[in-house]
């Protein structure tokens, strides 16, 4: 297969941001394992389903990018390495270790235990908005939903959860502010640095006080007297809980809501069958995921697909949302389908690194998009959709900065 190199430049634009389905199918058709260019490193994306399913259980493709290669740097900066040491970018064993550590405050019968409280948290929320007629629902629902329940969980203060979340939001921003980019980058950092501290303070101040029935300090348990953790790792967990907590759970909200808005016979179908509920966020994760892309992988030896050689060292991204719109695995797949039987979409991922928050994402998504569609008669987007702010293109989330709609108050 003749291998056409896409510069990014020609992948990431505004369009692609609004709608990336077009230019995901035509990778899919015309260079399913395409190799892309940037100014920061090159990578190759693979876009078809049984391609990423395949990628997504090869041990070839490595997520250590902490090793001697110092993947890192290329990647994400030196900045990145204290808030990475973690299960995410770590192979078996390693990750086995740290995901069995980590999985134990995930166990479904505690995280379904839950459900009370993520309601209370949803009618919170929606008592300051239904009264108004209007709302932002990303930042009045869809980001502080995720956030408070993620915050709960972890142990972090009541008090301390706006300046959290303030920071979270500059990372999840980035590029999107308008300022220059090395400003952004700069920005980006301080708020990744700040973060970091703010949650090595939290773990100290814990150390002093008696153990909690929290997350954080399950994880000092495992770190202080299991010695299953090492300090870095610790601190380094704590920050990828809170973040990947939140930030794929707050994007698929809101693109779940664009996506019924958009589509009123499919929203009409579940106002009037609300027993849907759970299949339907189910097809509209595979119809628009808050990942498109799989965090990276790289190749520890020569390896291919489709007849393209990826050379051993490469970046491989696997195209997520491009998968989830294969026809080849999905009748119809460019259509939102609530009754759709539920099918093996990749919108958790696969393999030994699928989504630990699976139970708890899943819970916060149908509790929240349900008392939408109950306590906001007549919703509506207060926007064309294209006029729709959403953030860059080249952001590894798909989502949106604002979400502003109407109702019937």
């Amino acid at each position: 297969m003749t291998e056409n190199v896409l510069p990014a430049s020609e992948l990431y634009t505004d369009e692609f941001a609004a709608d990336p389905y077009p230019a995901f199918a035509k990778l899919r058709e015309d260079s399913p394992v395409c190799p892309v260019t940037s100014p920061r490193f090159d990578s190759f994306l693979i876009t078809r389903f049984d391609d990423a399913k395949a990628a997504l259980n090869d041990p070839r493709l490595s997520k250590d990018l902490y090793g001697p290669e110092q993947h890192f740097l290329r990647i994400f900066g030196p900045n990145s390495e204290a808030i990475n040491k973690n299960m995410l970018n770590s192979d078996p064993p390693e990750h086995s270790r740290l995901r069995r550590i980590t999985s134990r405050a995930f166990a479904p019968r505690r995280i379904e235990a839950l459900r009370p409280r993520v309601a209370e948290i949803v009618s919170e929320l929606l008592d300051k908005v239904v009264p108004q007629g209007q709302a932002d629902l990303m930042h009045d629902f869809a980001i502080p939903l995720p956030m408070m329940v993620i915050s709960e969980l972890l142990g972090i203060p009541t008090a301390d959860h706006d300046q959290v979340l303030a920071w979270t939001q500059v990372i999840r921003e980035s590029g999107s502010s308008g300022r220059p980019p090395a400003e952004e980058r700069a920005a980006v950092q301080e708020a990744q640095l700040q973060l970091h501290h703010y949650l090595a303070d939290v773990i100290q101040a814990k150390r002093a006080q008696p153990p909690a029935d929290d997350m954080i300090s399950s994880l000092i348990e495992a770190c202080d007297q299991d010695g299953q953790l090492s300090e870095r790792e610790l601190v380094s967990t704590t920050f990828l809980l809170l973040f990947a907590g939140h930030q794929t759970t707050a994007d698929f909200i809101g693109n779940a809501m664009v996506a019924l808005l958009t589509n009123p016979e499919q929203l009409d179908l579940l106002l009037r069958t609300p027993e849907l509920l759970p299949s339907a966020v189910e097809e509209l994760l595979r119809f628009d995921g808050p990942l498109p892309v799989a965090s990276p992988r790289i190749a520890t030896e020569d390896l291919e697909f489709r007849g393209v050689r990826i050379p051993a060292g490469s970046i491989v991204g696997v195209a997520i949302n491009a998968a989830n719109h294969d026809p080849e695995a999905f009748a119809d797949a460019d259509r939102l389908d609530l009754s759709r039987e539920r099918g093996p979409h990749m919108g958790f991922g696969h393999g030994v690194h699928y989504c630990l928050g699976v139970t708890l994402a899943r819970i916060e998504a149908q509790i929240g998009i349900g008392a939408l569609l109950r306590r906001l008669p007549g919703l509506r987007l207060a926007l064309p959709v294209e006029e729709l702010r959403r953030l860059p293109a080249a952001s590894p989330f798909r989502g949106l900065i604002e979400l502003p709609v109407r109702f019937n108050a």
